[in-house]
């Protein structure tokens, strides 16, 4: 396990990082985390062993930070929304669709986080708590969405819709994903009706 990078600590940029970023995202997601080692990372991505070391303490520090370019991807998606739509109901409908319309993509293969979490169950790992840290994040936007709607619960409503999501990312990749996304946007409906 590699050990904890300081998280006020400057990222080296650089294209070689972004290639092996680029490309270990690519595997990852497509074939699984364990499935797809380092080497075969840097050969795709054709940068050499030293250069990987530069920008990467080992595996699970690329691995962290392939699911801390998914969250920040998802946050600024969450955030533009957010700023677009005022209502919180509607908030929450746009949350449900978009997450619906994911499912349903091209190329889909369940959350990343779920996959991440499935192959690195220890919860001090890095890998776990950059999972965890993205959950957290989904689950607190959700909660205050909640509140400002004036749910009676917004922490159960949010739990819900978590798991609502969590069940639309397995069964849209397992089953029918418009059926899974289409769940997921009743759901939300009926949460937001019982409010």
């Amino acid at each position: 396990m590699s050990k904890p990078t300081d998280a006020s600590a400057p990222i080296r940029r650089s294209e070689a990082r972004e290639r092996l970023l680029g490309t270990a995202s690519r595997l990852f997601y497509s074939e699984g985390i364990r499935g797809v080692g380092v080497d075969r990372v840097m050969a795709e991505a054709e940068v050499a062993r030293a250069t990987f070391y530069r920008h990467f303490d080992g595996k699970d520090d690329l691995v962290r930070a392939y699911l801390q370019a998914a969250d920040r991807k998802i946050r600024e998606q969450v955030g533009a929304a957010e700023k677009a739509i005022s209502a919180p109901a509607d908030f929450l409908m746009a949350v449900a669709h978009g997450i619906g319309d994911e499912v349903c993509g091209t190329g889909f293969r369940g959350c990343p986080f779920i996959n991440a979490a499935a192959e690195y169950p220890d919860p001090e790992s890095v890998v776990h708590q950059a999972v965890l840290g993205h959950r957290r994040w989904f689950r607190e936007v959700l909660r205050k969405a909640f509140q400002r709607l004036g749910a009676a619960g917004p922490e159960q409503s949010a739990d819900s819709m978590v798991a609502l999501r969590d069940g639309a990312m397995v069964a849209g990749y397992l089953g029918d994903p418009r059926a899974a996304g289409a769940v997921l946007v009743h759901g939300t409906s009926v949460l937001l009706a019982a409010r």
